[in-house]
């Protein structure tokens, strides 16, 4: 029934060519347009509150640890510089199936959808009615017969605005829609750290199992020949029971070894999106640590600051902060609000668009708040020390971000000289390890020294390893500090770079 209403109604007006209807209905429709347009000018004014002007901070011109280059290089896939295909794989993996990702991507998509919320809020409202009823009154009471009523119309609602308030609002939503896309590039560039962080981490574990083995066969072998002599009466038991106790000693470091190993492995499995012991097959057999190279090209404190994605989100979430004290001053200014109905009625459905079935309505109307007891003045002030905050935190942010970059760097660099001492400290204790056993062998020393030598080896050993790991560990840390992980060119996040036009502030600096 209502599809027939419906198309008999559109048939109908458009047969009409009646003049004075034609002329009836130019003037309901464009007289309310032009009182839009008047309406429209008066909204191009100022918007009320403080225009947003992005902070200044005193930022040093260099790094104090880093080489004298003012070069940077391109961090958005910094782990292809280690040059482990393995590696390389599975930050690529996490990248694009781990849930604090999808979680992040999700949110970025209700920041987007917030921003178009808050910038729809801007135009006018318009819906349209088609309805109709059917009445018949009882022959006691009246004429006893049927009536028909049939309607068919139009209505518009608009809120000017005139001081600026519905422009705040979509200014602070466009602010934190950049901040929620500056925080998923951070989970990126967090994402990318830990997956190469705990495959350095397996890596150093499998490495250091093997060390521990090969120790252990050694000190199964010179506890065989202290046996040997002890048979021979050349050794003493108490030379057998101290091999014995050196040999048990470091096998009992294997089990805690691969327990840490597997913990590795775990979380690796996680950060893709993986039940546990998924990568198991994939990683069981032992690889070296990945290679580091020379020399890192960290530029100028100013760059990292431009890359860091927590220090963009803390200047965008203060962008926002600013923009909401606007949107809470326009409150003590007035409201205004447009509505309009354009509208036919008739007893059939037939006689809807005939002139005389023409009705509309223009209101406006002004509204204004006398007596709040001081909650919109109060409301100002909390925006106004959430913006305090918000300032306060992006200092902070830029400060710690500084902070990051020269620990990394310091230890970047110093770890480097750790080694160089610990690579020479091993071949010092392999070779005295060697002379140890053989002078024990002719008898020239006591079997202390033999003990005192293994345990040197296995821990020059097992500190280097160490060293090479924490170097790594470092570099990747230094990568995370500068910001490395993700580029507005090679965003992998489907719509991430979408922004609108209507904030000045939706460039970064």
């Amino acid at each position: 029934m209502d599809t027939r209403i419906a198309t008999s109604f559109a048939n109908r007006l458009k047969r009409n060519s009646d003049s004075k209807m034609r002329t009836r209905t130019k003037q309901i429709v464009f007289y309310p347009l032009t009182q839009g347009m008047l309406w429209a000018a008066l909204a191009g004014c100022s918007a009320v509150g403080p225009d947003y002007v992005k902070p200044t901070m005193a930022v040093p011109s260099h790094w104090t640890y880093a080489p004298p280059t003012t070069q940077r290089e391109d961090l958005s896939k910094w782990w292809q510089n280690l040059h482990d295909p393995q590696l390389t794989t599975l930050v690529e993996a996490a990248l694009k199936n781990s849930p604090d990702l999808h979680a992040a991507e999700a949110k970025l998509r209700e920041a987007r959808a917030r921003r178009d919320l808050a910038g729809g809020s801007r135009f006018p409202t318009l819906s349209a009615a088609l309805s109709g009823s059917r009445t018949k009154t009882g022959a006691a009471t009246g004429s006893g017969t049927t009536a028909n009523l049939f309607s068919a119309g139009f209505d518009a609602t608009w809120e000017p605005d005139i001081f600026g308030a519905q422009r705040r609002a979509l200014e602070a939503a466009q602010a934190d829609l950049q901040a929620t896309q500056a925080d998923l590039h951070d989970v990126q560039v967090s994402l990318a750290a830990e997956v190469a962080l705990n495959y350095v981490e397996l890596r150093s574990y499998q490495a250091r199992l093997g060390i521990a083995q090969d120790n252990l066969k050694t000190q199964q072998e010179t506890l065989q020949i202290t046996d040997w002599r002890q048979q021979a009466g050349l050794a003493t038991t108490l030379d057998v029971e101290q091999a014995r106790t050196n040999l048990e000693q470091t096998r009992a470091t294997i089990p805690v070894l691969n327990t840490s190993r597997i913990a590795a492995e775990n979380r690796l499995a996680i950060l893709l999106g993986k039940p546990p012991a998924a990568l198991h097959d994939q990683l069981a057999n032992p690889a070296p640590l990945p290679s580091v190279p020379d020399q890192v090209a960290a530029g100028i404190p100013a760059d990292t600051l431009r890359q860091r994605p927590d220090v963009r989100a803390a200047e965008r979430n203060l962008a926002a902060a600013t923009a909401r004290i606007g949107e809470q001053t326009a409150a003590l200014y007035p409201s205004f609000t447009l509505s309009g109905n354009l509208g036919w009625k008739a007893m059939t459905v037939g006689a809807l668009g005939d002139t005389g079935t023409a009705a509309a309505s223009l209101l406006g109307s002004v509204m204004q708040s006398l007596f709040d007891g001081g909650r919109i003045r109060s409301t100002i002030r909390i925006q106004t020390a959430l913006q305090e905050q918000a300032l306060v935190a992006y200092r902070k942010t830029v400060l710690t971000a500084l902070e990051d970059v020269e620990n990394a760097l310091a230890a970047y660099a110093d770890n480097r000289q750790r080694q160089a001492a610990l690579r020479r400290a091993v071949q010092s204790a392999r070779n005295a390890a060697q002379l140890a056993r053989q002078r024990y062998e002719s008898g020239l020393i006591d079997f202390q020294s033999v003990l005192d030598s293994e345990r040197n080896q296995f821990s020059s050993e097992d500190n280097l390893t160490n060293a090479e790991a924490e170097g790594l560990t470092s570099l990747i840390s230094l990568y995370k500090a500068l910001g490395g992980g993700w580029s507005e060119t090679t965003d992998n996040v489907a719509g991430a770079t979408q922004t609108s036009p209507a904030s000045s502030e939706s460039k970064q600096p």
